[in-house]
């Protein structure tokens, strides 16, 4: 219980907005405002065993559209997702910073970066989100430490080269999803808009999709070029996702 006692008292740890954690944006050095995900603290404390991990459920959207629980899969990305969190929480060599939010905002809107510090808008409407939007901020800051290959393997190809650009955002984002669907359905976290696209889209087999649609200015050839090769693809993902989230794609809208 040791770890818990570090974070100051629980009551402020169960208070997202409290003095210290998020309004003011106290930083903590290597640290994930464990404020945001209790879950964490449950299995980085020692208040359980490492190999225990809550059984996934199924998650649902409005539209009806439906995630079936893995239970494989999600113990195979708490491994990693652990590995991650225990260093954003502990190296001493960067600052993960979370910052209130009155907006929802996707990952790549809610990212600012200088030096070595990662600074992350946290929703305060769904504030527990922050615990996988600091792993998207993380993965980038390793990107610029010239780390990425410790936390993202498979941003390193056989030769030793990194991924890129887009190749790297993708292999990012869908790091990301899983996260999130971990979270949500093996520790019940809320829904988060931009995150539920997200993990919907990826595990609907739209996160080319997904990605290229909302910023295709950002990633221009690369969306030129998928639009090009998937020309049905293009109109299926859009109606796909007006379907499911009764509003148009991110970079439509």
């Amino acid at each position: 219980m040791d770890k818990i006692g570090r974070h100051r008292d629980l009551k402020k740890l169960l208070d997202p907005f409290s003095k210290n954690t998020i309004t003011d944006a106290t930083p903590w050095r290597g640290s994930f405002l464990g404020t945001f995900f209790v879950w964490t603290l449950l299995f980085l404390s020692g208040c359980a065993t490492p190999d225990v991990v809550p059984s996934p459920r199924s998650l649902i959207i409005r539209s009806g559209a439906r995630i079936p629980p893995q239970e494989e899969r999600v113990k195979e990305i708490d491994v990693w997702v652990r590995i991650q969190q225990e260093n954003i929480r502990n190296d001493p060599t960067f600052w993960i910073i979370g910052k209130e939010s009155s907006e929802d905002l996707y990952p790549w809107d809610s990212l600012r970066i200088s030096s070595d510090t990662a600074e992350v808008f946290a929703p305060s409407s769904v504030p527990e989100a922050w615990s996988v939007l600091s792993m998207y901020g993380h993965f980038h800051l390793m990107k610029k430490m010239g780390r990425i290959g410790e936390f993202l393997p498979e941003a390193i190809d056989s030769s030793g080269k990194e991924a890129q650009g887009y190749e790297l955002e993708k292999l990012i984002l869908s790091r990301l999803s899983d996260a999130w669907m971990f979270s949500r359905s093996a520790y019940d976290m809320s829904s988060y808009g931009p995150l539920d696209e997200l993990m919907y889209s990826k595990e609907n087999g739209y996160l080319e999709a997904f990605i290229l649609t909302a910023r295709a200015t950002e990633f221009k050839s690369e969306s030129a070029s998928w639009k090009k090769q998937n020309p049905a693809k293009v109109s299926e993902y859009q109606d796909w996702f007006l379907e499911n989230f009764e509003r148009k794609s991110p970079g439509l809208r």
